[in-house]
């Protein structure tokens, strides 16, 4: 057992939140516009291997009436922001396989992160992550921002009623039609990504999925994964791309269960199912919401209209909020305000570096089972105290 644990963290309050963002790709420069409507924070540097794309985020800021970042480029410049000391949180947009080392580095200068997902691409790095986060004693966020989902949001706020009694299943998933994006021409820079991710072997981005479902069981708080098998589809089409569909089946220590999906590669309309089934209640938001209480069925808009009344906490009020303001994407806008507002005040994150770890190691664990015709997998307990 650990001597230190960073559950449920505080930290110094930080009047004013600097930050410093690495990767200013295309990511990072929707989080650079996104942060202009964001009071209490600053950009104070700008960081990125290519100097041009320095430059465009440098203008962008101006543009929105910021004042302008000091600028990095090159191979080097991630660690140049890491070490600045004007930065409190070091904000990493770049490649996957980047994420744990930048993060790493940024900690052990003192820095707090905020990560895109996933956290890691490895269980080893995983842990890496967190040792560095419980000796350091910095948060580390994942902005895995359909925490922020507004039917999501909804949901902890229904089941906290004892509306959907004991949750014994959930299911989540990302489905989205990607094949157009495979030519360079469709997305340039960009259709590697795609590729990789469904030539994978295993669910290669499950944290859209889990991260919803693992707040509303409350994994190492209420419940804990146990242990997964997955099955993968076999490929299909000329290159060997299409039909690579991961399915994988959860068990938690408390005996609910958790379905989860990757499809990136079939026609199948966009879904991240979002399914909650209880003892006395079912949620589901795709291909349309509903709800089954014990007072009745709602779907539509009779259940989209009973949800919305449910987003009174504080996250849920924030999601309304960037509605009413017109805001390109409410769940981003609520993720941002509550990592400010949080760090701000010194009160513990919503996500932590114990989830950030164990919703990111399911890409390598998804895909070992799968290789091995779903095989039973142990999910590792990152924090060592439950």
């Amino acid at each position: 057992m650990r001597k230190a644990t960073v559950y449920q963290l505080r930290c110094e309050p930080l009047p004013v939140v600097r930050i410093g963002m690495i990767g200013l790709g295309h990511r990072g420069q929707k989080t650079l516009q996104r942060y202009a409507d964001i009071e209490g924070s600053e950009i104070t540097c700008l960081a990125d291997i290519d100097a041009e794309a320095v430059e465009r985020a440098n203008q962008q800021l101006a543009l929105s009436g910021r004042h302008l970042a000091r600028t990095f480029s090159g191979t080097e410049a991630w660690r140049e922001v890491c070490r600045q000391p004007d930065v409190d949180v070091v904000y990493v947009c770049t490649d996957w396989n980047t994420h744990a080392m930048i993060a790493i580095e940024a900690m052990e200068c003192g820095k707090h992160v905020a990560v895109e997902v996933p956290l890691a691409t490895t269980v080893e790095d995983c842990h890496r992550v967190v040792e560095v986060a419980e000796r350091t004693r910095r948060h580390c966020f994942m902005t895995e921002n359909c925490c922020y989902d507004w039917f999501h949001l909804a949901t902890l706020s229904l089941a906290e009623t004892g509306a959907l009694g004991i949750i014994t299943h959930c299911e989540g998933a990302y489905i989205h039609d990607w094949r157009d994006l495979f030519s360079h021409q469709a997305m340039p820079g960009r259709q590697g990504f795609y590729e990789e991710s469904c030539h994978h072997g295993g669910n290669p981005y499950p944290t859209h999925a889990i991260g919803p479902i693992a707040q509303l069981l409350g994994f190492h708080r209420h419940d804990a994964m146990d242990c997964l098998v997955a099955m993968t589809g076999q490929a299909a089409g000329e290159d060997s791309l299409l039909g690579h569909v991961s399915s994988a089946l959860i068990s938690t220590r408390k005996g609910a269960t958790v379905l989860l999906q990757f499809d990136g590669t079939t026609p199948r309309p966009y879904s991240r199912l979002q399914t909650v089934c209880g003892t006395k209640g079912f949620v589901q938001k795709y291909p349309q919401p509903v709800v089954q209480t014990e007072d009745g069925l709602r779907d539509g808009e009779h259940a989209e209209k009973f949800m919305k009344r449910m987003l009174h906490t504080p996250a849920g009020r924030l999601w309304m909020q960037g509605h009413h303001l017109g805001v390109d994407n409410e769940m981003n806008y609520a993720m941002d305000r509550r990592l400010v507002y949080c760090l701000q005040r010194g009160l513990p994150l919503d996500i932590d570096v114990y989830d950030a770890a164990e919703w990111s190691c399911l890409a390598e664990l998804t895909r070992e089972s799968a290789i091995a015709y779903g095989k039973q997998v142990k999910i590792p307990d990152f924090t060592n105290y439950g």
